[in-house]
């Protein structure tokens, strides 16, 4: 057993430790997929073509009927397959095959909130009446339905006539399940049984429901009904609703048991736009890949030049720089940031010393006073891991000192909630060195502290012969001094596929989020946590990108006719930028984009920098795309790249960002604005903020519109003969305004290499790939995994 226990343990870190073996196998088939560009001439006929293909590589029609997976064909061409990386590699060499990528697994990005951004709960009462006809579809964990968020009782309109989608069936769903509301709710299971086997048992519906409670989070934030007196056990009791209450959700379930693949996400995409959706919410990534080997990216593009619009969430890496994630230009890219709300519990100590922490603690403590003790001075001597037993890692203390008692634990390893409770513990206070903005969760009492509190609770642990301790419930503070910062876990740019087009994109509130939960989901996320709730408070770009989703069919009530670019635009461009004072803003509009979202001020932006098909394959032409492959991406037969390459930096983008400046500098851009204020004429005048030690100007300096949407061009150029070596960034903006609108772009300069921003940025912040600081492993503690197992 002891053998056994030491190579199960070897092949869980071996890739963490970065050891490798080389194991002789086979050549073995796996999902691939196979993208082919633009929707076919005849979806019905797609199916056929694509098994003709596979028949050129595979051997019969049965092989070639049991290899298929999906077929694509309602806004894009293409099929997953189960293929050797040989086939895949012939496939990928046939006419008329863009790319061959297998298909990997992505994961999930995981009241107040609109109040905050300036959508008070009778903001709707305003909107047109159009709004009732926005259809919202979010890909995620699927939906649970049962949620009073997905009620259709103000929904007294009929669902929009042009609605093609469907309700299906199975295991505790079926069509009566949906209604006004919820108009729509597809299953996508094919990409993860092919992988991981058929869907069955506990902890998971092989339905639309949502067995996680994160799809039915993201969903109700995007478009849910308003309602009142939700909380958490009482805590951020309040309105909870979407950012466009009457908007109508359609439930597209591509995650199972928390895991979301290529395959599944495409084929969503795919259904999603034939069904009639205008906007997309995705809080899925992986790690960034070329924009054609990437489903999102695929997806997306497609959706964006059918009319919709697409937003998806950045990534959980952060504060690391060159993390985010789901970087394509047709994508809005949503970071994280925090709201005017945190919920604190309090630590009474013997001595009467309070200490607040942060946590969603919801659960009393029986008894008024519990013996405190330290993990680290109840080690368990018999543990190859004793030194490690202030993070409570599971054998590492002596149970019987840990039985009834409040343990105080160092986060970095594991879940120390879990292993405490599981030795009969009474609570945990967990020292965080990393940021206590964020609250959550725990499956039993505990509190969350930083470094400098934690030294006077040890020092008062050993200065007394039985200390004790209580943990309070938490409660719902209000604190303007803490907005809006940039979450500490939301990831950053720069982008590392395309460095001049800025990314993320925008921030939205994304930290201690109210919203809808599957009551069969743990709060914690822990299996011994059997509490149920209908409403749950979470964080993560997950819960931002939902909010722009919201704002985005907030504003496309008012203005349907718009494009998914115009729309992303009015948000980019009237958006507030961060206080950089602050600790977590620091890193700028690589944290947060343009800035803080503001749904309102989007409605009338004044002009927006539009884009269409047509502009995003001259972007593609930039990034050394032949003619042959943007025509058959694009749909645009006759379509062929300029001789004189154009840059991506002249994409029609609502930033600027000027990359790998070495010395010197003197680039000119090119961008065009639409007139779409309610005044056909108007002027308006370029405001610049020059980055240090650059000279930037604008031609023509003003712009007089004189008819609604006509376009006007401008022209800018930034000239340094050297740029400050001391600063890793440099950023500034462009404004066009006319006494009634901001048109505000932010611009970054980096004054360095690509490769060189990097230790500079992170220096004084933690490295963290995780919205959470109670799991995650130290690195001192893989250190003596790998010492121990590899010597």
């Amino acid at each position: 057993m002891a053998c056994i226990g030491k190579w199960t343990l070897l092949m869980s870190i071996a890739l963490v430790c970065g050891c490798s073996a080389i194991l002789g196998q086979s050549e073995k088939r796996k999902v691939h997929i196979v993208y082919m560009g633009n929707s076919p001439a005849n979806p019905e006929k797609a199916t056929s073509l694509y098994q003709k293909v596979l028949a050129k590589v595979l051997s019969g029609k049965e092989e070639v009927a049991r290899s298929m997976v999906y077929s694509y064909a309602a806004s894009f061409s293409g099929f997953a397959a189960e293929l050797s990386t040989t086939e895949a590699a012939s496939i990928s060499k046939m006419p008329g095959v863009v790319s061959v990528f297998p298909s990997s697994v992505k994961k999930l990005h995981t009241t107040r909130s609109w109040d905050f951004l300036g959508l008070s709960t009778t903001s709707n009462h305003g909107l047109p009446t159009g709004g009732s006809n926005i259809i919202i579809g979010v890909l995620d964990s699927g939906v649970w339905p049962e949620s009073e968020s997905f009620s259709d009782k103000y929904l007294p309109d009929p669902i929009p006539s042009r609605w093609k989608g469907t309700c299906v069936s199975g295991d505790s769903f079926s069509s009566s399940n949906c209604n006004r509301k919820l108009i729509g709710a597809r299953m996508f299971p094919n990409g993860y049984e092919q992988n991981f086997g058929p869907i069955t048992g506990p902890g998971e519906y092989r339905s639309p429901r949502d067995a996680e409670g994160h799809g039915s989070h993201t969903a109700s934030t995007a478009g849910g009904s308003s309602v009142k007196h939700a909380s958490l056990f009482g805590l951020a009791e309040g309105t909870a609703r979407g950012g466009t209450q009457t908007a109508r959700i359609a439930a597209y379930k591509v995650c199972w048991f928390g895991s979301c693949t290529d395959a599944d996400i495409l084929a969503a995409f795919d259904e999603a736009v034939a069904d009639g959706v205008d906007l997309i919410s995705s809080s899925i990534g992986g790690s960034p890949q070329d924009y054609f080997s990437d489903s999102i990216a695929i997806g997306a593009f497609h959706a964006v030049q059918n009319g919709v619009f697409v937003s998806s969430s950045a990534g959980n890496s952060g504060p690391s720089v060159y993390t985010a994630t789901n970087v394509a230009p047709w994508l809005t890219t949503v970071a994280a940031s925090s709201i005017d709300r945190k919920f604190t519990s309090s630590i009474v100590l013997g001595n009467s010393l309070p200490y607040k922490g942060v946590a969603l603690n919801t659960i009393s403590l029986s008894n008024p006073w519990y013996p405190l003790v330290s993990g680290e001075a109840i080690r368990n001597a018999s543990s190859p891991l004793a030194n490690f037993s202030k993070y409570c890692y599971d054998g590492t203390m002596a149970l019987d000192k840990v039985k009834d008692s409040i343990v105080v634990c160092y986060g970095g390893v594991g879940a120390p909630d879990a292993t405490v409770l599981a030795a009969g513990g009474a609570g945990v206070i967990l020292v965080d060195s990393f940021d206590k903005s964020v609250g959550f969760a725990f499956s039993l009492p505990c509190s969350v502290v930083g470094t400098a509190d934690a030294k006077h609770i040890l020092k008062y642990i050993n200065s007394t012969s039985f200390p004790v301790a209580d943990i309070l419930p938490s409660i719902t503070t209000v604190d303007d001094s803490l907005v809006p910062q940039t979450a500490i876990f939301s990831s950053r740019g720069p982008n590392i596929i395309t460095p001049d087009i800025l990314k993320p994109d925008i921030t939205a509130p994304g930290v201690d989020i109210l919203a809808a939960w599957s009551p069969v989901s743990s709060i914690s996320g822990e299996s011994t946590d059997n509490r149920s709730t209908s409403f749950n408070i979470i964080s993560g770009t997950s819960m931002s990108c939902p909010h722009v989703t919201g704002a985005a069919a907030f504003v496309k009530s008012f203005h349907p006719e718009w494009s998914p670019a115009a729309i992303k635009s009015a948000l980019m461009t009237t958006a507030t930028p961060l206080d950089g004072d602050k600790r977590f803003n620091k890193d700028g509009p690589l944290g947060y984009g343009s800035g803080l979202i503001s749904p309102t001020k989007a409605t009338d932006p004044g002009l927006v920098y539009d884009a269409d098909t047509t502009d995003f394959s001259l972007f593609l032409c930039g990034l050394n795309y032949t003619s042959e492959q943007v025509q058959l991406i694009s749909g645009f037969s006759n379509f062929s790249c300029p001789e004189e390459v154009p840059s991506v930096i002249d994409l029609n983008y609502p930033s600027i960002a000027i990359a790998n400046v070495q010395g010197s500098l003197n680039k000119s851009i090119i961008r065009t604005l639409t007139n779409v204020g309610f005044s056909g004429n108007s002027t308006y005048t370029v405001h610049i903020q020059a980055p240090k030690g650059v000279s930037v100007t604008v031609s023509p300096s003003s712009l007089h519109f004189d008819a609604p949407y006509q376009r006007l061009s401008f022209h800018a150029n930034f000239q340094a003969n050297s740029l400050p070596s001391e600063q890793v960034y440099l950023s500034g903006a462009l404004t066009w305004t006319d006494g009634l609108h901001v048109v505000r772009s932010p611009v970054l300069i980096w004054p360095a290499s690509f490769t060189d921003i990097k230790g500079k940025l992170e220096g004084g912040f933690p490295s963290t790939g995780t919205p959470t600081p109670k799991k995650g492993i130290s690195k001192e503690f893989l250190h003596l995994l790998c010492k121990m197992l590899f010597i």
